[in-house]
């Protein structure tokens, strides 16, 4: 059948991103300037939604869940004023802002980038360009120190013409294999959310098409059929009631040029109990398009139906629960296991003949893949036109092998590297010859690779200049001893001479949940801001990640939690009686399920630590699953509807385990208004906690931002700056 292309696919782990990564490290540069790939908007109900009161009547804190009600965003006012003022009056402020935004908007960065038809399309934002540059270049100028720029769509234009607070939140493109028109659907976000509106853009005028396809704004997600027909998931009449009970899709229909969206016909419904249906389309090697639809029946469950003709009945693939498809290269449907499957190990990778199934609608023959050792995961595969790619973590690191079938045998090969470091694939697309890698480590800074699947050579296009002063720095790679005997692996960064200068302010980084992986990775601002500074960076990889498969993740699951906050108690103890740091000199930071965590640890451990960063935060883990996207987690979390994981849920709540008497550090709670997947009530809520209890506390809820906090990179050096220098203040003020 030839090669297979996903032109929309929705796969658990884009949910997982979207849902609950905070980015891999605090101050790590997200690749904003890479040209993003479509991916759904996961959020449940509108910011302005008032609170469930049906749930709970003994909470007086209610009134902070209504998102933009008066008396709420009076409070968040006068919490950012209180807060600004003491932080941007430190003399540490303003040159950390300053350093962050240089950072945020150097030139000196990777422009990474997808390849289409010979032209590289890549997003850049800069202190020009605020909302950011669609732009693109040849293939062949690309691959020069100065690439020559065409602007595609400037965002920040197109804000000031239409007067709204748009930000760029992908694109999802496609061009028949026999035709030489290139339609898209770009996703515009008011201020940040994950709602967005979909638009129809020409590619070749470069220009949005006049009674084209365009939605209303809703979490939705689309795939192209062809030029004229898209597969859509959205909230059909935008009342409601066509979303799962987790606020996304439920229904996926074919809408049609030249019909409305009430038009558009169903092609599969699924039950309000889904977490998500969302649209998929297959593209085989003759230019034959499947219509798919993956229905996530919970978090980490899924069920891949194929639609043969509208109006015929779904053929539901062969697959287990918890298996996720990679892609389809030489025929072959790559297939990653998380859990035991026939003769197969959880995280393995298998294939089996896709054309196979086509034709009998039962599952044909399984080859395995790859089976990764004890301390090895399967990340996941990109396909190539002449190359599959494998991306695997080896003991947390990264390594990338090329995968070739030839003779109906799977030949894995590595793919050399110019040293030791972290490896990506920042692109591979099944109609492009163009391979490229992104080569990094904690103090190496970035080069964009390109290989050469014929020979296997590396080619470095573009490398950064270090974003601060490494000289005299270290890495090592140690393991704590958790409660239950697992070793737990964290890294160290820090300059050589402090091992011998007795305790210093330390920065302790966790996320632990999602099944999302914790690796070493370059960032200017955490160089920059704290290491440089005298600071240690300590990354811990503890359980509920993806680091050594399905097994790590699903070992802290549900009511089995407590092993995950255990690593990462395990993690701090271990740092201190290291010497490294001691409880004045340690503090801790994460991000949306690792801001629960740090939640947890205020509560479990709160002597342990001087510092905590409590970001984009889930905190009221009994009302969790009635806010906004919350109830999409249960299946990593339990559900407080289910008395057994509801009592374990009470033993860990941060809202719930408050105690004024407790000896808690001073915390600074980050969120922002504009998430619309964790709800700002979580931080408000705990924050009121402290207030009332009159204990010290620092608060900033940016008004935009979405999920990430910051919805420019002007918000984000902002945001880094007031981040640091609360750290500063906390450990590197801390008496002796």
């Amino acid at each position: 059948m030839g090669t297979f292309r996903w032109l929309s696919a929705i796969s658990a782990a884009a949910i997982l991103a979207s849902c609950t990564a905070n980015g891999p490290a605090p101050g790590v540069e997200a690749l904003a300037d890479a040209d993003p790939a479509a991916e759904p908007a996961m959020a449940a109900e509108t910011p302005e939604a008032a609170p469930d009161t049906d749930m709970t009547d003994t909470d007086p804190y209610l009134w902070l869940e209504a998102v933009e009600g008066d008396d709420a965003l009076a409070w968040v006012r006068a919490q950012n004023e209180r807060s600004l003022a003491i932080l941007q009056a430190d003399p540490r402020y303003a040159p950390f802002e300053a350093e962050a935004l240089a950072i945020a908007t150097s030139d000196a960065r990777i422009p990474y980038g997808s390849v289409r038809d010979g032209m590289v399309y890549n997003f850049w934002q800069d202190e020009t360009h605020i909302r950011g540059l669609w732009r693109r270049t040849p293939l062949d100028s690309y691959r020069t120190s100065g690439p020559d720029w065409e602007t595609v769509l400037d965002f920040d234009a197109l804000a000031t013409a239409e007067d709204a607070n748009w930000v760029f939140k992908g694109v999802d493109c496609f061009r028949p294999m026999d035709g030489d028109k290139t339609s898209c659907m770009v996703s515009l976000s008011d201020g940040g959310k994950d709602a967005v509106v979909e638009r129809e853009f020409d590619l070749d005028t470069r220009t949005f098409v006049d009674g084209g396809f365009e939605t209303f704004e809703a979490k939705q997600a689309t795939a192209w059929l062809d030029p004229d027909t898209l597969l859509i998931g959205t909230d059909w009449g935008g009342d409601g009631t066509t979303l799962t009970e987790s606020g996304y899709p439920s229904e996926v229909r074919i809408w049609r040029r030249g019909t409305t969206l009430d038009d558009a016909e169903t092609v599969y419904a699924g039950d309000k109990t889904d977490v998500a249906v969302w649209p998929i389309s297959l593209e085989l090697g003759d230019g034959t398009i499947l219509t798919m639809v993956q229905e996530s029946d919970t978090f980490f469950t899924r069920t891949y139906w194929w639609i043969p003709e509208v109006g015929e009945a779904p053929v539901r693939m062969p697959l287990p629960p918890r298996a996720e498809i990679q892609g389809l290269f030489d025929g072959q449907l790559l297939v990653k296991l998380e859990q035991d499957w026939e003769r197969f190990a959880s995280g393995d990778l298998v294939s089996f003949p896709i054309a196979d199934f086509l034709d009998t609608r039962a599952l044909p023959e399984v080859s395995l893949v790859f089976s990764p050792l004890e301390t090895q995961a399967v990340n996941g595969v990109a396909i190539a036109k002449s190359r599959a790619l494998l991306s695997i973590n080896d003991n947390v690191a990264s390594r990338v092998l090329s995968l070739h079938h030839a003779e109906g045998t799977w030949v894995i090969a590595d793919v050399n590297l110019p040293g030791q470091g972290q490896v990506g694939i920042a692109f591979a697309n099944p109609r492009e010859d163009a391979i490229f890698l992104n080569y990094e480590g904690f103090l190496t800074p970035d080069s964009l690779l390109e290989y050469a699947p014929g020979d296997g050579g590396i080619t470095t296009l573009k490398s950064l200049p270090a974003k601060f002063d490494s000289d005299g720095m270290t890495v090592e790679q140690k393991f704590a001893t958790s409660t239950d005997g697992t070793q737990i692996p964290y890294f160290v960064v820090r300059k050589a001479a402090l091992e011998t200068d007795g305790p210093v302010p330390t920065l302790l980084y966790g996320y632990g949940g999602f099944d999302i992986s914790m690796r070493p990775s370059y960032s200017g601002t955490i160089g920059k801001l704290w290491l440089e500074q005298g600071g240690a960076y300590v990354l811990a990889n503890i359980r509920g990640g993806g680091e050594f498969g399905p097994s790590w993740h699903q070992a802290g699951l549900k009511t089995n939690r407590q092993r995950i906050y255990d690593d990462f108690i395990a993690v701090g103890e271990d740092v201190i009686a290291d010497g490294l740091a001691t409880p004045e000199t340690l503090g801790i930071f994460g991000g949306s399920n690792g801001g629960l965590l740090m939640g947890v640890m205020l509560n479990q451990r709160p002597e342990l630590w001087n510092a905590s960063i409590v970001a984009v935060p889930l905190l009221d883990m009994l009302r969790y699953h009635k806010l906004l996207a919350g109830a999409s987690w249960v299946d990593e979390y339990g559900s407080p509807d289910i008395p057994e994981e509801r009592a374990f849920l009470e033993t860990i709540s941060p809202y719930h385990n408050f105690d004024p008497a407790k000896p808690y550090p001073t915390p600074f709670f980050v969120t922002s208004t504009k998430d619309d997947r964790v709800h700002p009530g979580h931080a408000r809520k705990m924050a009121k906690l402290f207030e009332d209890a009159g204990l010290p506390f620092l608060y900033y809820e940016n008004i935009d931002g979405g999920h990430s906090a910051a919805a420019n990179q002007t918000e984000l050096a902002k945001r880094t700056a007031l981040q640091y220098t609360y750290l500063a203040r906390q450990l590197m003020d801390a008496p002796e």
